[in-house]
């Protein structure tokens, strides 16, 4: 607390850390079942992700139907969306349209970051810090810090000395860029650069593109909703979000079969374009292999490659866009309003850093491949330390001194991506070991919490003042979810899944690979088992005594 002016310390059942989707639905559910608690949020307002991500372009590559609480038939009654993919400034307009429909902004402290969290093994209960002093005693600690929250600029060489403007997508100001007649560099082409690359290309009068990965992307086919259509669908709100929960991913998409490899050619063909003009999602969740066999993968992977050979006029360009080293969905897959078509444009080029690396940022723009790109403004779409990176930004120490810093470097260690070994009454949301990231985030972040508050009522119920998983769990669920990537096109990829993005990361495969509904099922199986896998105690117990119980 080096440098604070600490507060006296507030007592509170639970505090709950970010005010994206996950912390709001977490904060209402604690308050519905009667604990006292406090959000921290570091932005002055909430929607998480979304209150940072205000680049050019930025949309949800699911749909707005699917993207939103599943929980209250009320909410989506009184919120209407306007497109088929919302753009950030419509979700965000949501979450503070919840915030206030659920009266939580009286429990929600804005402008304040959480420095350290620490465990008191006598009393059960967290210390928590923020830098604004305040100081906090709670007896969970709930992070829903977000999956990509903690943004990422490389360290390039020389950009101090860069006379320009530059800006990451996911801190974006809010005030918004001006590119009008500015030459501007993109540095990255995964969601974020696909999304803002044609918007930005509108107004500059130069676009230099730095890619490194060439990304495969699907047209997300955007168009205003019509009145009929919303109607219809808050009509089967209820069936359409029971059917979303049950799916593997969250949202009902129909799978055109189980094998791309038993269709023949002409028919896979004509599936495969009919997914194509559909948009979203729809082409790789086409068949149920094309996730899991690499020659089913293959094929969709090359229709891919012909929609782009065949979007990008020049050949030379369209085969740097075309990925071939990694298979189709094995990194996040994009979606796109005109990414490729951009290429055409004569102010628009393509740098690839793979055979021209960039070397430095000097006083005029960007050096790469021994050429100098005077640019005015550089936008870095460079991604984020995903999945673990929001989480260790404070120092959190759980059992015996133990920080989370320590205890992950190797990489995460989770019991169901839930919970952490010698980190007791500490709750993760969407975290490492959960589907998080390959799902719909908003039902998953429900279902986890759902899961967490019943765990809350069940150890109020039996006078438990801790829960903590056993370590043989924690090390079986880190095998289960590393065998099931095996068994997939997305193990050993490098790419964020695995740390890949960020230098000295250790790379291990982050998300649960086995499906929304599996995961479900199996958090609801561990816990009508009398928290299988679990230690429950009272304050000052230790494990094994007739206070503890496993």
């Amino acid at each position: 607390m080096t440098g604070l002016d600490p507060r006296p310390p507030v007592a509170l059942d639970a505090v709950v850390v970010g005010a994206g989707f996950a912390g709001l639905y977490a904060l209402h559910r604690l308050r519905e079942l009667g604990f006292s608690a406090r959000l921290f949020e570091k932005g002055d307002g909430v929607g998480g992700t979304w209150y940072w991500n205000r680049y050019p372009g930025a949309r949800c590559d699911l749909e707005s139907f699917e993207y939103q609480y599943s929980f209250s038939e009320e909410l989506a009654r009184a919120w209407t969306w306007t497109e088929r993919y919302p753009t950030q400034p419509e979700i965000l307009r949501y979450a503070n349209f919840v915030a206030d429909r659920l009266d939580l902004r009286p429990d929600i402290q804005l402008e304040t970051s959480i420095v350290s969290a620490v465990f008191d093994e006598d009393r059960a209960r967290w210390t928590v810090v923020s830098d604004r002093g305040d100081v906090v005693s709670a007896k969970f600690c709930i992070l829903a810090t977000g999956s990509l929250s903690a943004s990422v600029v490389p360290d390039f060489n020389g950009l101090e000395a860069f006379e320009g403007r530059w800006h990451h997508t996911g801190r974006w100001p809010h005030e918004g860029v001006d590119f009008r007649g500015q030459r501007v560099a993109v540095i990255g082409t995964g969601s974020s650069g696909v999304q803002a690359v044609p918007v930005i290309a509108e107004q500059a009068s130069e676009l230099f593109v730095f890619q490194r990965t060439p990304a495969y992307s699907m047209p997300a086919g955007n168009r205003p909703l019509q009145r009929q259509a919303v109607d219809a669908y808050k009509e089967q709100f209820v069936e359409i979000k029971r059917q979303a929960r049950a799916t593997w991913g969250g949202a009902v998409i129909q799978l055109a079969g189980p094998s791309a490899l038993a269709v023949p050619a002409g028919e896979l063909e004509a599936e495969l374009e009919t997914r194509w003009h559909l948009g979203g999602f729809h082409l790789i969740q086409s068949y149920g292999d094309v996730g899991r066999d690499h020659a089913a993968n293959d094929l969709v992977a090359e229709f891919v490659r012909r929609k782009i050979r065949a979007a990008v006029k020049d050949p030379e360009v369209a085969e740097v866009l075309t990925p071939r080293d990694y298979p189709f969905g094995a990194k996040r897959p994009c979606l796109d309003s005109g990414y490729y078509e951009a290429f055409n444009q004569p102010h628009v080029r393509l740098i690839d850093v793979r055979t021209a690396p960039i070397e430095a940022i000097t006083r005029q723009g960007v050096k790469a491949g021994g050429r100098e790109y005077a640019v005015d403004i550089i936008v870095f779409a460079t991604g984020y330390d995903a999945m673990t990176g929001s989480m260790l930004a404070f120092d959190i120490t759980g059992r015996q001194g133990l920080s989370l810093r320590r205890k992950w470097a190797a990489g995460p260690l989770t019991y169901l991506g839930l919970t952490v070994a010698g980190f007791p009454n500490l709750f993760i949301i969407t975290g490492p070991g959960s589907p998080s990231v390959t799902a719909n985030m908003i039902i998953g972040a429900e279902l986890q919490t759902d899961w967490i508050m019943a765990c809350l009522g069940h150890m109020r119920e039996h006078g438990w003042d801790s829960i903590e998983p056993q370590p043989d769990a924690e090390s079986a669920w880190v095998e289960h979810v590393n065998a099931t990537a095996k068994r997939t096109v997305f193990y050993g990829v490098a790419s964020w899944y695995m740390g890949a993005n960020i230098p000295g990361k250790p790379r291990v495969f982050m998300p649960y690979l086995g499906g929304l509904n599996r995961y479900t099922d199996h958090c609801n199986a561990i816990a009508a088992n009398g928290y299988e896998g679990f230690v429950l105690a009272r304050a000052g117990a230790a494990a094994g005594t007739d206070e503890a119980a496993t």
